[in-house]
């Protein structure tokens, strides 16, 4: 007598045979998440993500759920260390490209393997006399959009106290703009410590410290954080802002406030570059949001935001009063940073070598004497 199960077991597996091989389901092209970890602002962030989850809706019919730990550049580069290529996130995004060789010397970015018409579209470097690297040559990270870091005033404060617009950074020591200028520590900032060694590898350690010091006796706030800085510019509680990003100054200039920015001629120009981590549970989601980025309509939301394209054949242009066309009033009139000779002595080697010892002498020569330096 044959048993009823094994009759059972024997016709399903004559119906699985008669079907043939089950086809096993593609995998999709890329993850349904995405996370960032970054010191860029949300106001760039924010846009981009959203911009992103349209694009990847439109090509691949995929909703990708998208999210940014918001950190700054060391705090970031700390985390990322910690997590020992058992990465939270999948992307880190902005702040000194030194630090994302560092990352990449550790094992901790993954190679980006984008398409190769991609990585040529952007230039080795930009900038003279030493050249600002625009990607890495190793393929670990690449570069985004340029951003500078320059001055913002309140066009109004300043014709009330005597003041012409400034155009360089020794503009900022006008003994009238005493207790009218704002800035940010660099031991809370990467924008304002760039800057900071843009005056001393301007001026040398002796005589830019000495810059840095009057500056310091001529500022009336140390804000909490570099977004405040064009914050507190732009509501007219002091005249000028030092080391500002520019996109985080435009913000205040969309929000409707008498705000301007200019780039002094040698101002650091950040590429803010971006890599994936090593271990990153999402990593075709993140080679997508990057090549996107990289991309005309990537761009355009970029330079929307205040901040110029990182390819030469990209330039901020859009109809008679659009965003894109108020960025390029706001910040002089400059379209691409690949129309003129950009002048960089801003060595990022030299700087991550001294990061803390800056830090430090910032705390001694300024932070704590600051009371006295600014009855001087």
């Amino acid at each position: 007598m044959v048993h009823p199960m094994k009759t059972i077991a024997s016709a399903l597996a004559g119906l699985l045979f008669a079907a043939g091989p089950v086809a096993a389901q593609p995998a999709p092209p890329i993850e349904d998440e995405l996370v960032l970890i970054t010191p860029v602002a949300k106001t760039l962030t924010d846009p981009a993500l959203a911009e992103f989850v349209k694009y990847a809706k439109e090509k691949w019919n995929i909703t990708v759920r998208t999210s940014a730990l918001a950190a700054g550049t060391p705090v970031a580069y700390g985390r990322i260390v910690e997590w020992k290529g058992r990465p939270e996130a999948d992307i880190f995004w902005g702040g000194e490209s030194a630090l994302f060789d560092k990352l990449a010397e550790q094992n901790l970015l993954a190679k980006l393997a984008l398409p190769q018409a991609v990585v040529d579209s952007i230039p080795v470097s930009i900038g003279k006399p030493k050249p600002i690297p625009l990607k890495d040559p190793n393929g670990f990270w690449i570069g985004t959009v340029l951003e500078p870091y320059g001055i913002v005033y309140q066009p109004t404060v300043l014709r009330r106290l005597g003041v012409p617009e400034p155009k360089d950074w020794n503009d900022l020591l006008n003994p009238k703009l005493k207790g009218n200028i704002a800035q940010c520590a660099p031991t809370r900032s990467s924008s304002s410590h760039a800057t900071y060694e843009v005056i001393l590898q301007r001026e040398g350690d002796v005589k830019g410290w000495e810059w840095l010091r009057t500056l310091g006796g001529l500022t009336g706030i140390f804000t909490a954080r570099s977004r405040d800085v064009p914050s507190v510019v732009a509501k007219g509680e002091f005249a000028v802002g030092f080391a500002v990003p520019s996109y985080m100054a435009f913000e205040d200039r969309l929000a409707g406030f008498d705000i301007k920015f200019v780039a002094p001629k040698t101002a650091w120009v950040t590429p803010e570059p971006i890599a994936i981590l090593a271990g990153a549970k999402h990593q075709k989601a993140a080679r997508a949001f990057i090549e996107f980025m990289l991309s005309e309509r990537g761009q355009r939301v970029a330079m929307e935001r205040g901040v110029f394209p990182i390819t030469p054949k990209y330039r901020v242009q859009g109809p008679p009063g659009s965003t894109a066309e108020l960025a390029v009033e706001f910040t002089g009139g400059l379209r691409s940073y690949f129309d003129q000779e950009v002048t960089n002595i801003y060595d990022d080697a030299v700087a991550q070598a001294r990061y803390e010892q800056v830090n430090t002498l910032f705390r001694k020569e300024i932070e704590s004497v600051w009371e006295e330096l600014k009855k001087k």
